[in-house]
């Protein structure tokens, strides 16, 4: 049988709301700091040793639903040969940003065969992970390539916007290119048996809706296009992007991230048809009193129970690293509880309403008798 997890996300009835959180994977837990600490990010999301533990360790410790893969965006780009690290407390730098055609075709293409141990690190999380589940990762297109062109993290994208409007020719090869990438590092995990994958895109929201539309979506659209064939639930992700749910949504995915700046019912509306959703709690709310914080949980698992598809619970975004290593494990144990209470009552009004409906079938006359039972 199928995990929470996978049956919620393709908006199959469940006994309780599945929980994972993004980053739980690292940052807030002192055994995941201990264990980093002589090692730099690439290399840890490159060790299948420390993939495997780090990854392993919230499950352990918060017992959520789902494991997420421990990586890094540009982890990929890595892969294929750009050259790229990770300063601490500023993030991916690229040493030759991509500003011309001649710096494109410089970048090739990632081949599976530069991931064996992403292949390792997966195959050993399946079988250590046993019924639980694993999500695999990757960056959306739009956000690869917003590193590439600015060099780094970026408070205003201008470079990319320059680009995206000034030559778009070379700014959709760039993005063409990239989701190539992002679907082959995403093939070889789902081929070594992740049950899920995430699409995250840390930057679309700095776009407005007909740029998205055009220069973004057809991209992503593409990522989610080619990994169809593996017949797993895919989730999209993006930060600051309720104002593009609705484009984001038509990428096809079956499950859409939604940040905590966005309504559930909101998000209910903006959504397609037969679309689950994720979400929303604001990280920051994890540094509240519990019994504040408490009835916030409540209030987002009615909200997301409430969507006519699949709900899985999940923050707005990642959790940040100061957090209390011991407050993720009691919002999980909250929403299980939760949840439980409300499908159990939806389930119960949805018998009443069949017994009240065959109760009304069984009262009406049956054909060629009068409303008193007379035969006419």
């Amino acid at each position: 049988m199928a995990s929470t997890l996978v049956r919620a996300a393709l908006s199959q009835p469940v006994q309780h709301t599945p929980v994972w959180f993004m980053r739980q994977a690292g940052r807030s837990l002192p055994e995941y700091r201990e264990l980093r600490k002589d090692n730099a990010m690439l290399e840890a999301c490159r060790t299948p040793d420390l993939v495997t533990e780090i990854t392993l360790q919230p499950v352990r410790r918060h017992k959520v639903d789902a494991a997420i893969f421990f990586s890094d965006i540009v982890v990929p780009l890595e892969a294929a040969g750009v050259d790229v690290v990770i300063e601490p407390g500023v993030g991916p730098v690229i040493a030759t940003p991509v500003r011309t055609r001649a710096d494109l075709d410089r970048i090739p293409d990632l081949d599976a065969e530069a991931l064996p141990d992403i292949t390792e690190s997966v195959t050993r999380l399946v079988a250590d992970l046993g019924e639980t589940p694993l999500i695999g990762f990757a960056g959306a297109p739009f956000t690869l390539a917003s590193y590439l062109i600015e060099g780094g993290p970026s408070k205003n994208h201008e470079k990319t916007k320059a680009m995206m409007l000034g030559d778009p020719e070379l700014f959709s090869d760039l993005l063409a290119k990239l989701a190539r990438m992002s679907t082959t590092f995403l093939d070889v995990q789902l081929s070594a048996g992740a049950s899920a994958f995430q699409l995250f895109d840390s930057w679309a929201g700095y776009l407005n809706p007909a740029d998205y539309r055009q220069s973004v979506l057809p991209h992503s659209t593409s990522v989610l296009d080619a990994l169809r064939h593996h017949d797993v639930p895919s989730f999209h992700f993006g930060v600051q992007t309720g104002e593009l749910l609705s484009s984001m949504a038509e990428a096809g995915s079956n499950v859409m991230g939604v940040d905590f700046r966005v309504d559930l019912a909101a998000a209910s509306s903006r959504v397609k048809q037969g679309q689950a959703l994720q979400g929303n709690l604001d990280p920051a709310m994890l540094f509240a009193p519990w019994d504040v914080l408490r009835p916030r949980v409540e209030a987002i698992v009615r909200a997301g129970l409430s969507h006519p598809n699949g709900y899985v619970f999940n923050l707005g975004h990642g959790v940040l690293p100061a957090t209390d290593p011991a407050v993720p494990g009691l919002v999980v144990e909250e929403v299980h509880r939760v949840s439980r209470e409300v499908l159990a009552e939806q389930s119960e009004q949805a018998s009443r309403s069949v017994s009240a409906s065959q109760s009304v079938q069984a009262s009406q006359p049956e054909a060629g008798e009068s409303a008193g039972g007379g035969v006419r």
